[in-house]
C-alpha cells in the first residue's frame, strides 16, 4: 500500500526537527501491535533485559499467511537460539557477524556483548524493531536489516562477514535451498543451531563436500567451508 503523500511530507518535516521522532513512532507502533511483557533471560554468561510478545499466537495474520505463508515464528524465544548464544566464541572483538532469521535476536545480543559488529536480519519488520529496542535496553549496538532470502542482493553486497549465525531456521523445505545458496556468499564460517527438524537432515546431506561440520553441544553445528 502506498503512503499518503501529505502524511509522508508531514512526517518528513517533523523528523527533520526532531531526530528522535522516528524512534518514538516505531515504539508506539510496536506497543500498538504487540502485547509486550518484560522478561529477563540468562544466557551466554550474561543477563538480558528483554521485551517480548506475551502471546505470539495472537500475532497470526491470515492476510500475511495468504501472501507469503508467513507465521510469526520470530516472536518465540526458541531453545535453539539460547543454545546458539551459549555456543558463541567468548571473544568476538571486531568480528563482523550476521544473524539470519534473528527473531527475538538473543544470539545477536550476546555476540554484540562479546565485541562483535552485528547485523541482525529477519523478514519480519516487527522482529527488527523489537530487537533494536532490546539492544538499546541492554546498552548494546546491533544493526538490523530486513532480508528476504529469495532476494538477498543487498545483504550479499555487504559480505564477506567473519561469521554467520542462525538458530532453528530449517523448519520449511524452501529454506534449505535458500540457505544453501546464500551461505557461501556471506562467510566461510557458520554456526547453525537446530533442534532436529526434518528439513535439517536435507541440509546436512546437501553440504557434504562443501563444508567441514563439527557438532557442538546442544544441537549446534560449526561449519567451515572447504576451499
Amino acid at each position: 500500500m502506498k503512503a499518503n503523500p501529505a502524511s509522508t511530507d508531514r512526517g518528513a518535516r517533523r523528523d527533520s526537527h526532531d531526530p528522535r521522532a522516528a524512534l518514538r513512532d516505531d515504539r508506539t507502533r510496536l506497543d500498538e501491535v504487540l502485547d509486550l511483557i518484560e522478561d529477563q533471560v540468562t544466557v551466554g554468561g550474561m543477563q538480558l533485559d528483554l521485551l517480548r510478545p506475551l502471546d505470539p499466537a495472537a500475532l497470526v495474520s491470515e492476510d500475511a499467511f495468504a501472501e507469503n505463508e508467513f507465521l510469526p515464528y520470530w516472536a518465540e524465544v526458541w531453545p535453539s537460539a539460547l543454545r546458539l548464544a551459549d555456543s558463541l566464541p567468548e571473544h568476538l572483538d571486531g568480528q563482523r557477524v550476521v544473524e539470519l532469521g534473528c527473531g527475538i535476536g538473543i544470539p545477536s545480543l550476546v555476540a554484540a556483548a562479546r565485541g562483535a559488529e552485528v547485523l541482525a536480519t529477519d523478514w519480519a519488520e516487527e522482529a527488527l524493531g523489537l530487537l533494536a529496542r532490546n539492544a538499546a535496553r541492554n546498552g548494546l549496538n546491533v544493526e538490523v536489516a530486513r532480508v528476504d532470502w529469495a532476494a538477498p542482493t543487498a545483504l550479499i553486497a555487504r559480505a564477506p562477514f567473519d561469521l554467520v549465525i542462525a538458530a532453528d531456521v530449517l523448519y520449511e523445505a524452501r529454506n534449505v535451498a535458500w540457505l544453501l545458496a546464500l551461505l557461501p556468499q556471506l562467510a566461510t564460517h557458520v554456526l547453525l543451531a537446530d533442534p532436529g527438524r526434518d528439513h535439517a537432515r536435507d541440509f546436512h546431506r546437501a553440504i557434504v563436500g562443501r563444508y567441514r561440520a563439527v557438532e557442538l553441544p546442544g544441537g549446534v553445528f560449526s561449519f567451515e567451508a572447504l576451499v
